[in-house]
């Protein structure tokens, strides 16, 4: 499989606290549409810490039967449980995903051991490939450079998503395991870490200004750098505004402010508040958007 573009982590759309399957149908049709290369349902962005397993599996089920291979589906199926890992895994297989993402196990702090131990497991059980998803400021351990590139070894493991990575771990994992596939998974750092080799990018705000981001990505491909600096800055307040409260609350409200299916966050995260849903609105205008609220 081979990972080049800009895939959306996607939101997973709530209506009367249900998960809303027309709407999720009707946004990766939009997304198709505008561009998308793949997408990541139920990662960080599309909740996966406060949906039920039950909705989990469903919303894979949704995203996979929908795309019907118009585009890749990274299906999510991280956990610090092996065998829940394993049990989404398996399931995102049975359903027809592309690929699966994996996170870096949280909140019970495995040694770099365990953290390798835990990705051979799951590669031994299943003929998906794999993509690691690093985000040590989330799950409160970083996946080292030196363990990145042992995992590298293994032939199922094609990707990472880097997010809240040291610039120069990056590199070296670019560097020393040219056959894995890096992704930004920090929309604001993206410009520079695709210049470095970076293959693309997992972007949140990719739902809202997709054509922008495919374009910079191409433009970095073929090396006209200048061009996509542009680029870059243009879509740089909109990186901005929607981390400017926990995800995926601001980007849920951008997408409603678009006439797009998205409902609130589920509790713990609230929704944006009026202040950042004035300056979202604000950097929706300036890129030229149709906000219809």
């Amino acid at each position: 499989m081979e990972l080049l573009g800009v895939y959306v982590p996607l939101i997973t759309p709530f209506k009367n606290d249900e998960v809303d399957e027309p709407g999720l149908r009707r946004l990766v049709d939009h997304l198709i549409t505008e561009g998308v290369t793949g997408f990541v349902p139920c990662g960080t962005t599309g909740e996966s810490a406060t949906i039920s397993h039950d909705e989990h599996k469903r919303v894979i089920e949704i995203v996979v039967e929908h795309t019907a291979k118009r585009v890749p589906v990274i299906a999510g199926a991280g956990s610090n449980s092996t065998a829940e890992a394993l049990d989404l895994t398996l399931h995102a297989e049975k359903v027809g995903a592309d690929a699966t993402l994996q996170v870096c196990p949280y909140y019970n702090r495995p040694s770099q051991q365990g953290i390798i131990a835990h990705f051979k497991e799951l590669a031994a059980a299943t003929k998906l490939p794999m993509v690691l998803y690093n985000i040590p400021k989330r799950t409160g351990i970083l996946m080292e450079a030196d363990t990145v590139l042992e995992l590298s070894k293994v032939p199922s493991i094609v990707g990472i998503k880097q997010s809240g990575v040291s610039l120069s771990d990056t590199m070296k994992v670019i560097q020393h395991a040219p056959d894995l596939a890096v992704l930004s998974g920090d929309d604001n750092l993206a410009f520079p870490i695709v210049t470095l080799g970076a293959k693309g990018a997992i972007a949140a705000s990719a739902h809202i200004a997709t054509r922008e981001w495919v374009k910079m990505v191409e433009l970095l491909q073929d090396g006209k750098l200048k061009e996509a600096c542009a680029v870059h800055y243009r879509l740089l307040p909109l990186a901005e505004v929607l981390f400017m409260e926990p995800n995926p609350a601001p980007l849920k409200a951008a997408l409603e402010m678009l006439g797009l299916p998205a409902g609130p966050p589920r509790l713990p995260i609230l929704p944006a508040s009026e202040n950042c849903r004035e300056r979202i609105r604000k950097v929706l205008y300036g890129l030229g958007l149709d906000v219809k609220s």
